[in-house]
């Protein structure tokens, strides 16, 4: 579009244009992020990532018949904002939070590398010490999967159907989950991640250790909840 003044001819930007120059700010800033992400990913999870790996095996299946590994970072990679990003043994990323700038929010999304909600968490406003519900998602069906309640220094997760269900034992960076019905059998167990020399990766950083034939995705939606309680997320 053009425009005179006195005789000159000025060629002013048309929305296009500046829709263009929006688009390269936004990919320049996005190419920084990710480049100052590199080596927070390095230090959290140093081994490579298997190239031969894709979303779709690492999302397939949410149970083992073996004790299984994972490293979870109390941090999204969406900009380096609030929320949590959660690796298996293979540095393959399997699990995710995106809270974006809201820290503790009263929703928070389970989802899968591929981005598919798994559990939805939600927190009951008119309870004294505090009560989440986790719903799991299926398809365009959304049911109660669970309820977390916190006495004082105790976290109960109900399971329903005539069921104990789970407690979580421990603190803010450490704690275990046992299943009530299996006479406090443990479930799994979150503590501080290390490197190999015994030093501390961070605050934020941890070794999540799953027993065998359990449900990998509900036991992460209960360390959701127990971000939540610690304001970790």
């Amino acid at each position: 579009m053009c425009q005179t003044y006195n005789g000159w001819l000025f060629l002013l930007p048309t929305h296009y244009t500046w829709l263009c120059i929006y688009i390269y700010i936004y990919r320049t800033i996005h190419l920084l992020t990710e480049l100052a992400l590199l080596p927070s990913m390095a230090k959290v999870y140093p081994q490579t990532p298997s190239s031969s790996s894709s979303p779709s095996s690492s999302s397939s299946t949410y149970i083992s018949s073996k004790q299984e590994c994972f490293t979870i970072w109390m941090k999204s990679l969406v900009y380096n904002s609030h929320g949590c990003t959660t690796y298996n043994s293979n540095g393959e990323i399997v699990y995710r939070v995106d809270n974006y700038d809201k820290k503790c929010s009263s929703q928070v999304y389970l989802m899968d590398i591929l981005g598919n909600v798994l559990f939805a968490i939600q927190r009951k406003k008119l309870s004294i010490f505090g009560c989440w519900d986790g719903y799991k998602w299926d398809f365009s069906k959304k049911q109660r999967w669970f309820r977390a309640t916190r006495n004082r220094n105790t976290v109960h997760v109900d399971l329903g159907f005539d069921r104990k269900g789970y407690k979580i034992i421990g603190g803010k960076l450490g704690f275990k989950i046992v299943n009530l019905d299996q006479d406090g059998a443990l479930v799994a167990e979150v503590k501080r991640k290390q490197t190999t020399t015994g030093i501390d990766l961070g605050s934020d950083v941890f070794m999540l250790t799953i027993e065998p034939n359990i449900d990998q995705s509900l036991i992460m939606a209960i360390i959701m909840v127990h971000g939540l309680i610690h304001r970790q997320l």
